[in-house]
């Protein structure tokens, strides 16, 4: 039976973190909303998660990835919401029963980028740089690109982040381009990283927008704001993701992109030390996105992920 709503029906609420960014993602998509079904109502409900709650600690102490969405998808399963906005690289492969993901809009910038305070790149930072981050798959590559690094837990939203680099809690920090780009931050960036040197998580830069899956109304609304590339290359980089089985214990990464006809996806499994790190590739039609993802996980796991996965306790 379809999920209705006792509130106006030309009314939409979409539930949101209130982080400046969160509140920037959810600003955007209310307006679009606006702007291709004139006349509908759009309110904003700000819910506060586990993640927002506990500011300090690796999120995997609080429950892994979930720590962002679980509140706003319990407020989406009540009927008090009518959508959801999130940064897709904080959404777990496996949504909450009778959830779904009504459209992933145009993608920006997936890059991870430095910001320091000497205004050197990384690979020019002097040894002993202490360099912050909150992610295992940023630790890693770190590690892996410069050793001689003192890699420093970095949590916060993206103001305070930046603040702890200008008052020299840390020496730099690598954060998502799409963070600083959509709020104006895009002048303290000193380097955008790569993709060869810092492959980026699931989904990075991309919005998703998630619905109750029985909730058709809301659900074609939002259809109006999907991307199809957009969405290709994050259907395959989340059945990447599903195929790995991985939690938050393990250093994970995954970016597509779609030339021609074709997806092309290239994968990273390792350790959080650097010990060991394992890249691979598949590509298919863009048709079978989601298959070509599961490939890939299929050759990471034979090729030693499964082991790694099972060492850091994350299968």
């Amino acid at each position: 039976m379809e999920t209705t709503s006792k509130r106006d029906p030309g009314k939409i609420v979409i539930g949101t973190r209130g982080s400046a960014l969160a509140r920037w993602q959810a600003d955007h998509v209310a307006a679009e909303l606006g702007r291709l079904h004139p006349g509908i109502g759009v309110e904003q409900k700000i819910i506060v998660t586990e993640g927002d709650r506990f500011q300090t600690g690796p999120v995997i102490e609080r429950g892994g990835k979930g720590v962002w969405v679980k509140e706003i998808e319990a407020a989406l399963l009540d009927g008090s919401i009518d959508l959801a906005v999130h940064s897709l690289k904080d959404v777990p492969a496996e949504l909450a029963p009778g959830l779904a993901l009504a459209a992933i809009p145009r993608r920006a910038d997936p890059r991870d980028v430095l910001v320091s305070r000497s205004g050197l790149p990384l690979r020019e930072l002097a040894p002993g740089s202490r360099v912050g981050t909150s992610s295992l798959r940023r630790v890693c590559q770190v590690r892996a690109l410069r050793g001689d690094l003192s890699v420093e837990l970095l949590r916060g939203n993206v103001d305070t982040r930046l603040r702890k680099v200008a008052d020299g809690v840390v020496d730099a920090a690598i954060l998502a381009a799409a963070g600083l780009d959509r709020l104006g931050f895009g002048g303290r960036i000193t380097e955008r990283l790569s993709v060869d040197d810092m492959l980026p998580s699931i989904g990075q830069g991309a919005l998703a927008i998630e619905t109750r899956a029985d909730d058709a109304r809301v659900r074609e609304l939002c259809r109006a704001l999907a991307d199809a590339e957009a969405e290709i290359t994050v259907a395959a980089e989340r059945a990447l993701l599903a195929g790995l089985g991985a939690g938050c214990r393990t250093p994970v990464a995954g970016y597509a992109v779609v030339a021609s006809d074709t997806v092309i996806l290239r994968g990273l499994v390792g350790r959080p030390d650097a010990s060991e790190i394992l890249k691979d590739e598949a590509r298919g039609p863009l048709a079978s996105a989601s298959e070509v993802g599961r490939a890939l996980a299929t050759k990471l796991l034979a090729r030693g992920a499964a082991r790694i996965l099972a060492d850091l306790g994350d299968l």
